[in-house]
């Protein structure tokens, strides 16, 4: 599974900046077409995030976009016009139910049919931003084409109106959520991705939220500004403590092993198995980073 500690994203409608996603070290870029587009330009940035699509992913660019869903369902000309070769997946935002994105993904299943592309090909994350999808979270996540669920925990934002919290720095309002979005996603072996950092130039306080994140078991974020990305880059990615730490556990456990010992103490720390487990997780995490 593709690893995404970065998610940043970039409305569909600011053509100009298209030209310097190569450069922000985002793991994956998201075109919007949703909320930070107006909906009188919505025509103009299907246009031109479909143009940008085979451009940027042959630079390399994981590429998602995120289409618009409201209460009548999701738009299909989105789907008609960014569904192509290049195309990572397609970010779903405010969805209620597992039933809406099967409807969404057999829709998609017919344009990669079109576009002859491998069916399946398109990944979809859903962003839970109603009460409902957090309930049905693992439900949510289980859904085949799903390759992660984000729970976001933004300041003023629609999870924040649907669930009724006050926002503070801290976060203890959005605890139970975040955590419970993390538990729905590693039972579905997905990706729970977190966020959403909106003072995006209070970067302590990004610094502060991510690394909260990460302690409750987040993979990664979305990102709204791009010098918000090396920070959640460098959060999300092991320290070179921690690398140093379970790089030593290997070595003194494989050696005790050697000699018939497979519990042990490592700097005061019981060691066994499970502890072991963990250490190549973390460091093949690192590999792959």
């Amino acid at each position: 599974m593709e690893k995404y500690r970065t998610l940043l994203f970039v409305p569909g409608i600011k053509k100009k900046w298209f030209n310097n996603l190569p450069s922000s070290n985002a793991d994956a870029i998201i075109l919007d077409l949703e909320d930070s587009v107006p909906i009188n330009l919505k025509d103009e940035a299907r246009h031109n995030v479909a143009k940008a699509i085979p451009l940027l992913n042959s630079k390399g660019i994981n590429l998602f976009v995120r289409i618009n869903i409201n209460d009548q369902g999701f738009d299909q000309e989105d789907l008609n016009m960014v569904v192509k070769k290049g195309l990572k997946g397609i970010v779903l935002p405010k969805i209620e139910e597992p039933d809406e994105i099967l409807c969404i993904s057999s829709f998609i299943k017919e344009l990669e049919i079109q576009e002859g592309l491998n069916i399946g090909s398109i990944s979809l994350l859903p962003i839970l931003e109603t009460a409902k999808s957090m309930q049905l979270s693992y439900e949510i996540a289980c859904v085949d084409r799903v390759m992660g669920i984000a729970g976001l925990s933004a300041k003023n934002g629609d999870v924040a109106r649907a669930l009724g919290y006050q926002w503070t720095p801290e976060g203890l309002e959005t605890l139970y959520m975040r955590s419970r979005v993390v538990m729905a996603a590693r039972a579905a072996g997905v990706i729970p991705i977190g966020g959403l950092w909106q003072d995006i130039h209070q970067l302590e306080g990004l610094r502060k939220s991510a690394k909260f994140n990460r302690q409750l078991g987040f993979e990664g974020e979305l990102v709204l500004h791009p010098s918000n990305v090396p920070i959640v880059n460098e959060i999300y990615s092991p320290y070179e403590e921690e690398i140093a730490y379970f790089q030593g556990m290997l070595e003194a456990f494989e050696k005790a092993e050697r000699e018939g010992e497979t519990a042990i103490t490592y700097k005061g720390e019981h060691i066994d198995y499970a502890h072991v487990k963990t250490a190549k997780k973390v460091l093949q995490h690192n590999q792959q980073n």
